[in-house]
């Protein structure tokens, strides 16, 4: 029998602070793989393969493994992209054993407005053509969409040496966001984005501007899908905000009819509240911010440990809102010890 072919390639990164480092990429993408911590060594697992980064002081070793080139390339971005973003402003220096051979990135996707519409409020959705909507369906749901100046062709990013997406800059500057696919339409070749519409005054919101004045014919693109998988298992306990509703409505739909589902989700004030439609057995509780004292907190990740408390240890728990309220359920989850293979807990946003 002959082996499956892998693609293999090697890094060093050379940190400041090599260890703290590795703290912050093992506490970043336990939301994104399956993370393997042993002492000065850690090994990330996912669909796209494997990264085992080793602290030798004062280096990082990094060997990626992976099931194709294009995974591969997506790997090294990734871990590249993250890195530099955790050294700040420290000095970090990374070089790899082959040099970066392609200039178009392999998961970049041009797409076209077709139309936008309100679903409530303060929440708009945005339908797109793609020319190939399959890259979409099931897997990851996260894109980053990026935005050209309008009344300007579209310049798109390619990479540098270093592995990290390069950037087009001046009058092409790209805006750049991270939304989920709400749903993909393959037979039309459409998928949509729903973006919710800040109401707070003096926040700069590019993306909820974009989805508010787009018109049909408007070009932009969406890098991905990566991160966001679709969970999979009988019981799912979904908790978030609005800003993870569009993720829980995807979850929900997707979801076979075999699933039971429960779903704890904050909005501002019953407006704001969508119809859900799922296969499964579907219960949703709304929580609504607008009928809570004045100055309350952590109300949503109160409910969401309680219902944790009361769930089996075969759930998949989902968890999607602001900062502080997923660190909470995240403390809870460990100290329960729950099976990490039956978590995805992220913060969508964060309070300034």
């Amino acid at each position: 029998m002959t082996e499956a072919q892998t693609f293999k390639l090697n890094g060093v990164a050379l940190a400041l602070d090599g260890a703290q480092m590795l703290d912050q990429i093992c506490e970043h993408f336990i939301e994104h793989a399956d993370v393997k911590r042993t002492g000065n060594a850690a090994v990330l697992t996912s669909s796209f393969g494997s990264a085992n980064i080793r602290l030798q002081e004062p280096k990082l070793l990094i060997e990626l493994d992976c099931p194709s080139e294009r995974a591969l390339q997506l790997t090294r971005t990734s871990i590249a992209e993250h890195m530099f973003y955790f050294a700040g402003t420290d000095p970090l220096e990374l070089t790899w054993s082959e040099p970066v051979g392609r200039s178009v990135l392999p998961n970049l996707h041009e797409v076209t407005v077709v139309a936008a519409e309100n679903v409530t409020p303060h929440m708009r959705r945005v339908r797109f053509s793609c020319a190939d909507a399959t890259a979409f369906i099931g897997g990851d749901m996260h894109v980053r969409l990026l935005i050209p100046p309008r009344g300007r062709p579209p310049v798109w990013p390619g990479y540098r040496d270093d592995g990290r997406v390069a950037w087009p800059t001046g009058e092409d500057e790209l805006v750049v966001r991270a939304y989920t696919i709400r749903a993909v339409d393959a037979g039309r070749g459409e998928l949509w984005i729903d973006f919710l519409q800040h109401p707070t005054p003096g926040v700069a919101t590019p993306g909820a501007d974009f989805a508010r004045d787009a018109q049909a014919g408007d070009v932009v693109g969406l890098l991905g899908p990566g991160a966001g998988r679709l969970p999979e298992a009988e019981s799912i306990l979904m908790i978030g905000d609005e800003s993870a509703l569009p993720a829980i409505a995807r979850i929900a739909a997707e979801a076979p009819a075999a699933t039971a589902i429960r779903a704890i989700i904050e909005v501002s004030d019953a407006d704001e509240e969508q119809p859900l439609r799922s296969a499964g057995q579907l219960d949703v509780r709304w929580l609504h911010r607008s009928r809570y004292p004045v100055g309350t907190t952590g109300t949503l990740s109160a409910q969401a440990i309680e219902a944790i408390s009361s769930s089996s240890a075969e759930t998949f728990v989902w968890v999607a809102c602001e900062k502080e309220d997923v660190r909470a359920v995240r403390a809870f989850l460990k100290e329960r010890r729950h099976d990490k293979s039956r978590i995805y807990a992220a913060w969508y946003w964060e309070k300034k």
